[in-house]
């Protein structure tokens, strides 16, 4: 089979485009820490608001300038509605939901998860800045999904 000059040309051009842009995203990811997730953890989602740290959602103080923040995503708002934490204290997400899927992302900072029906999710941030940040749902789950809000004020 004989393939064109020009042809060899452009799949040496798309080859190379296809290996310089697998390089950049694996070196990205490696860069900035990012790994797939461990500790897979399970809880049933009928009994979520039985079930441990859910039973008490909200914002508790694990060590000196250290929290988690438990939250339930449910049809359609979280659990607590509203929570204050202090600027620049390291805050645990622990995050799950009752019923749909959904997400939960604080735009503007690197705060973004899937909070899936039973499976407990987690997350570290940060909040350097004092003021009050709005977390959305970033996963359709039904009729009234664009009302789905929690406030966090940083102070």
């Amino acid at each position: 089979m004989h393939i064109h000059r020009l042809e060899k040309i452009w799949l040496q051009i798309g080859i190379g485009m296809l290996i310089l842009f697998l390089a950049i995203t694996g070196v990205n990811a490696f860069a900035m820490g990012q790994q797939p997730p461990t500790g897979h953890h399970m809880i049933d989602p009928a009994k979520v608001k039985e079930t441990a740290p859910f039973d008490k959602p909200g914002l508790h103080k694990i060590s000196e300038n250290e929290y988690e923040l438990v939250i339930i995503g449910y049809a359609f708002g979280y659990t607590p509605g509203e929570v204050e934490v202090p600027a620049g204290a390291k805050i645990r997400f622990t995050v799950t939901s009752s019923d749909v899927v959904h997400g939960f992302q604080i735009p503007n900072t690197a705060v973004n998860l899937m909070v899936v029906p039973g499976e407990v999710n987690h997350m570290t941030y940060t909040f350097k800045e004092p003021g009050d940040y709005l977390v959305l749902c970033n996963e359709y789950c039904g009729a009234a999904h664009e009302g789905m809000k929690m406030i966090i004020k940083v102070r």
